[in-house]
């Protein structure tokens, strides 16, 4: 029996309203997981982030492993205990930060060598290890495997070999992971944009048994289109009673799209990097705080939103903090995209429960065209 609960609620074709229960409480879905890295989410409290609307959030393997460092982080209690989050946790194996941060020395059957982007230190990351780091070091309630993932495009015996890889890292990851009554444990569907590489994953995956299912290897350059086109077939591979996440995605209308095709979970660093450069999302798309045109606004970003950061304050006010190079800014606007992601996916999901999802769809890319063409 899984260490994790999933219940689908209702659905619209492809797309699923359910409720994912961890150890740690319960998460609706669909759900997007805020990045908390280096065990914070960027320029947030864990209090406003939990204001915001996330249920649960993200830790990253390799940053944590370099600093504070994992052993330390089991030190001090565990991750949660760390950063005073008491929800659950997801935890990203690794295997992308090492391949796009690190300066890479080997990749082979037995793992990944690379150094440090810090300090230039040597460092070793194996399935096996990937795995005490994020169950038994941070104690995270969702641990995923290590997997091999590369940029897009790529030639077909590169994306096969990966994929290879992957299938096999991952049985080591469950034989590691072994039978535990508080964590899950996720398999990653690699195969880039080759639908039969991507169902050769996705079986192999199956086989071994895990209790979810991630697609990985997309949002790494090849585009919304092609992205799309992967997604018309890459989630229906997966079991359809298991919790399937789509990794690193997105925008806005990237995460719509991939709801209408069945996806439940999603993480990007896209709302607070976007705050921290001065971005604002908004249903009609992101808005520059640092044009001028906001000077004198009075209005706030969202005058119906329950976020503090997007009701109360003006756009001048956050222009001004933003032209300044006050922190306050970067504070105020992470938290107000946050809360949008948020709202997105209780909007997507009270419209799959109520069957109106396709009209949502075509209200949002009528919305996300009109300001691609201004």
């Amino acid at each position: 029996m899984s260490a994790l609960g999933f219940e689908i609620e209702a659905r619209e074709g492809a797309a699923r309203a359910g409720v994912l229960t961890t150890a740690r409480g319960k998460v609706m879905t669909p759900a997007f997981m805020p990045l908390a890295t280096a065990g914070a989410v960027k320029a947030l409290t864990v209090d406003q982030a939990r204001a915001a609307g996330a249920a649960i959030i993200l830790g990253n393997t390799y940053h944590l492993m370099l600093r504070p460092g994992a052993e330390r982080v089991a030190r001090l209690g565990g991750l949660h205990r760390l950063m005073r989050w008491d929800g659950p946790i997801l935890t990203d194996s690794g295997g992308f930060q090492v391949m796009s941060l690190a300066s890479i020395a080997r990749v082979d059957e037995e793992g990944v060598v690379f150094r440090s982007h810090l300090d230039g230190s040597a460092h070793s990351l194996s399935p096996e290890r990937s795995i005490q780091i994020q169950a038994d070091l941070l104690g995270s309630d969702i641990v995923m495997q290590l997997d091999e993932c590369i940029a897009l495009p790529a030639e077909p015996q590169r994306a096969a070999a990966a994929m290879q890889l992957s299938a096999r890292w991952a049985a080591r990851c469950k034989a590691a992971f072994g039978r535990r009554e508080r964590q899950a444990l996720f398999g990653i569907q690699q195969g880039g944009l080759d639908e039969a590489l991507r169902r050769e994953s996705a079986e192999r995956l199956v086989e071994i048994g895990f209790d979810g299912y991630a697609i990985g290897g997309l949002a790494v350059g090849e585009g919304h289109e092609a992205m799309c086109a992967a997604l018309d077939f890459a989630p229906a591979m997966l079991p359809a009673e298991r919790p399937r996440y789509l990794m690193g995605v997105g925008k806005p209308i990237d995460i719509v799209e991939a709801v209408w095709r069945g996806v439940d979970m999603f993480d990007c660093v896209l709302p607070t990097r976007s705050g921290r450069h001065g971005q604002a999302w908004t249903w009609d798309g992101p808005l520059n705080l640092k044009n001028a045109r906001f000077a004198e606004d009075p209005d706030p970003l969202d005058p119906e939103s329950d976020c503090p950061a997007s009701r109360d304050y003006s756009k001048a006010y956050l222009h001004h903090l933003v032209r300044s190079s006050e922190l306050l800014g970067q504070v105020l606007l992470s938290w107000h995209n946050v809360a949008v992601f948020e709202s997105l996916m209780r909007r997507l999901r009270a419209a799959i429960v109520g069957s109106g999802l396709a009209a949502l769809r075509s209200e949002l890319k009528a919305r996300a065209a009109a300001r691609a063409s201004l």
